[in-house]
This record gives structure tokens, sequence and C-alpha cells, in this order.
């Protein structure tokens, strides 16, 4: 067994600031997250599979719960709920006919990206939060060791999906007056 390089004292104080730091978060962010996504009469779950289904461009059910950091069950459920509006597709692929794969439909598209162009930072209390970080440093706070905590949690697999949605929204849509709008609609709006 390898020698340990911290004492038990260090070890419950890091993991107790953690747990209350995470779950005071967690509150904050729950709370905006649900007052955000409540017009379009969407839950957590719901709009967190739409987002996956989005960037994973057709993910199986256990993707979406690896990835939404949910029980394989829930993210079926909800899954389905939202197949049931019209949102997401369910198939099988040829290949392989053990997993179910969901494809986000042009509609749950098209709530995804209206929601993207309504959300409103004032009304996010962890960016509310930061922002006197960004005007003191120049910059919002890095997240870089917490991401590296949450990579030897969930590994690699996890950190590489995470890390695309949010390449994809940096390649895939723009800050117009204010709103973030896809590309692509920017480009017919110049063109009509």
């Amino acid at each position: 067994m390898p020698e340990k390089n911290y004492s038990m004292k260090e070890a419950m104080l890091f993991s107790q600031r953690i747990a209350q730091l995470s779950k005071a978060l967690w509150k904050s962010v729950e709370k905006d997250w649900q007052q955000w996504i409540k017009p379009y009469n969407l839950n957590i779950n719901e709009h967190h599979i739409l987002w996956i289904s989005y960037h994973l461009n057709g993910a199986s059910i256990s993707d979406v719960a690896k990835f939404g950091v949910m029980h394989v069950s829930t993210a079926f459920n909800f899954s389905k709920k939202l197949e049931e509006r019209g949102l997401l597709q369910f198939s099988k692929k040829e290949n392989d006919k053990r997993n179910t794969y969901i494809q986000i439909t042009e509609e749950g598209e098209n709530i995804l990206l209206d929601l993207m162009e309504t959300y409103d930072p004032s009304h996010n209390a962890a960016f509310s939060g930061a922002l006197p970080l960004r005007e003191l440093y120049g910059r919002f706070p890095d997240m870089v060791e917490m991401m590296a905590v949450i990579r030897n949690i969930y590994g690699e697999d996890f950190m590489e999906i995470f890390e695309r949605s949010f390449s994809n929204i940096e390649k895939e849509f723009v800050d117009n007056n204010g709103v973030l709008i896809k590309k692509e609609a920017v480009n017919e709006t110049k063109t009509s």
C-alpha cells in the first residue's frame, strides 16, 4: 500500500470543503437553471439530455446517462418524455441492436437554440458571483483544477464530451448584439 503524503485532518477538511461548496453552488445553479428553462416546460434532466443529444449527434442512452451524470433509467425515462413531445427520436443501429440511440429532432434543436438566444447572464447567480473577479483580473475564474478533479473521478471520455460541447458553441455560435445565435442563422439573415 502506498504511503500517504497527507494527514487525515487535511483529507477530511478538503472533502468537507468541496462538499459544502458544491452543495451551495449547486443550489444556486439549480434555481437559475430551472428558471431559465421553465418557459419551455422542461426540467433540468430534459434540458441536459437535449444538450447532450445535440452535441453528440446520435448518442446512446448509456452515453446520455454517463455524460449527463444520471442513472440509465433516468436518462431513458426523460428521453422517452422528450420523444413523446417530438423533441427526440429513438432508434436502433443495424450493427448494435442492444443499445437505444437518440437523435434530437428539428423541434428539439429549435428549443435548444431558442434557449441559448434567451440566456440572460444577469439572471445567473454563478455568473454574477464571478463577475467581480473578471472585472478585477480581466478573466473569469479558471476551472483547470476543478476539471482535473472531475477528470480523475469520471475519466477522460467524460471530459472529452464536456469539452466538445463547449468547443461546438465556440465554433457554431456568435454573439449578435448580445444574443447568442447559430452562425447559420446569421448567414441566412445576411443572404435574404
